[in-house]
């Protein structure tokens, strides 16, 4: 039952009815919805549940389901051939879509990132561009890796760290999402024990954090930038008097989208500045609750520079040699030695990215290409999981069953060339493993393993 201090909380927002409110909350109907990875195609028309899906109307890969399927079961989610992600989010795609439809050659920034969703969607979107996935906590920025490595890009950097450390970054980025940690109120009908843990003070002291990291991150925005705002919560507090926080900000001006009224997405407005925002109701719309706002940095008035200083070790000859006679590699990449690892990262953002090397906390960046031992290169798993369409060794088929074996990283009886071998499923790598002359080893990392189904 949702608390009354609640819903009379909400008494005057634009959009809410608090009887239609309450009514979808009582039925607990769940939405299920994904986002399809545009750099892994798949053909949906031969699948067990994509074939039978809705578009979201917002997010050009985004889809519907009728019903939540076991994921664990389906071998492309471990691949990363789509992203399941709550549909109200997606709309992020429409914001960018509006101010930077053209992202070759932009950076962006996803603040607040695990575990990975709206990263996801920027790597996709920013696919000429560099994408950084920051997140504090060490448990959760896991999860982020993890997700980034499966989604196969090789231009997005993940760090951890506090908002405040950007601030060593001045002017570096031309797109600011801050999914700011909110009270949750917008994930009530999805997570039903997130009632039990609202409070008004809970909605104030995430209010005040929330001002803290629009404060701590701004000045890391270039001149002419973009920031999108957004949360998981109703609450005023927490959506329109961010608006007015970051439109007294200097040299922030609201942006106004253009939204089709079919979507039954509201629009609001803060009560100093009349900034616009943009509220989503379960109860007119299938999604959850949700809240955005978009700013462009229209001054910065504030000067700085940073540090791009950071030295790695170039390749030697003998790995460039031994790189070149197991594959072409992508003549816009270099290759780097970087914590004992051989990495891939983009030539254009080498700047930008020694400039993070220096100044954050990485934790990856670009492809993980594996290690060279003499003259055999042994592949890393996220080279198997990146969008690369031409790699070293041989590829075999299985089936969905031999694909699941190989996903609990159980023993394997394969037929093919000996050596390494990647191992996919319609057409998706899913990572590597190596024929023997008696054996087949599984080298599906023991940590993403699959340990029950």
């Amino acid at each position: 039952m949702l608390p009354e201090s609640f819903l009379n909380s909400l008494k005057g927002l634009p959009g809410f009815n608090k009887e239609s409110f309450v009514r979808v909350h009582d039925l607990g109907a769940q939405v299920t919805s994904l986002r399809l990875n545009p750099a892994k195609p798949i053909e949906v028309s031969q699948h067990a549940f994509l074939k039978s899906t809705t578009p979201i109307p917002w997010c050009a890969n985004g889809y519907y389901l009728s019903e939540r399927p076991s994921f664990v079961t389906d071998p492309l989610w471990h691949a990363g051939a789509y992203y399941v992600q709550e549909a109200s989010s997606m709309f992020i795609q429409t914001i960018l879509d509006q101010v930077m439809p053209q992202a070759k050659g932009k950076i962006a920034l996803d603040l607040c990132a695990a575990p990975g969703g709206k990263s996801t969607l920027l790597a996709s979107h920013f696919k000429q561009g560099l994408v950084v996935a920051n997140e504090t906590i060490k448990s959760r920025n896991a999860i982020l890796v993890e997700n980034i490595t499966k989604w196969g890009s090789d231009h997005v950097v993940v760090t951890q760290n506090d908002p405040s450390h950007f601030k060593a970054l001045p002017h570096f980025f031309d797109l600011l999402l801050i999914d700011a940690p909110c009270s949750g109120s917008g994930l009530f009908r999805k997570d039903p024990t997130a009632i039990n843990e609202w409070s008004e003070e809970a909605v104030q002291h995430c209010s005040t954090r929330q001002i803290r990291i629009l404060e701590e991150s701004i000045d890391t925005l270039k001149e002419g930038g973009y920031l999108i705002y957004s949360t998981c919560s109703y609450s005023f507090e927490e959506d329109e008097k961010m608006m007015d926080a970051i439109a007294a900000m200097p040299g922030m001006q609201n942006f106004s989208l253009t939204i089709p009224a079919s979507w039954n997405i509201v629009e609001t407005e803060s009560p100093l500045h009349h900034a616009k925002g943009y509220r989503f109701y379960p109860d007119q719309l299938e999604g959850e609750g949700f809240f955005v706002t978009v700013f462009q940095k229209k001054a910065a008035l504030n000067g700085g520079c940073y540090t791009a200083d950071f030295k790695w070790t170039p390749i030697t000859k003998q790995e460039q040699a031994v790189l070149a006679t197991h594959f072409e590699f992508p003549s816009n990449y270099i290759a780097i030695s970087h914590q004992n690892t051989l990495l891939a990262i983009p030539e254009f953002f080498e700047t930008a990215i020694r400039a993070l090397l220096k100044n954050m906390y990485v934790k990856k960046l670009g492809i993980d290409i594996g290690a060279i031992k003499g003259k055999d290169l042994i592949p890393a798993h996220a080279l198997a999981m990146s969008d690369w369409s031409h790699l070293p060794y041989g590829r075999i088929e299985v089936d969905l069953a031999t694909a699941l074996q190989y996903l609990r990283r159980a023993d394997l009886v394969l037929e093919g060339n000996k050596g390494w071998q990647a191992i996919c499923f319609q057409n998706v790598r899913l990572g590597w493993a190596k024929l023997l002359p008696n054996r087949t080893n599984n080298y599906y990392p023991t940590e993403w393993r699959i340990l029950k189904y």
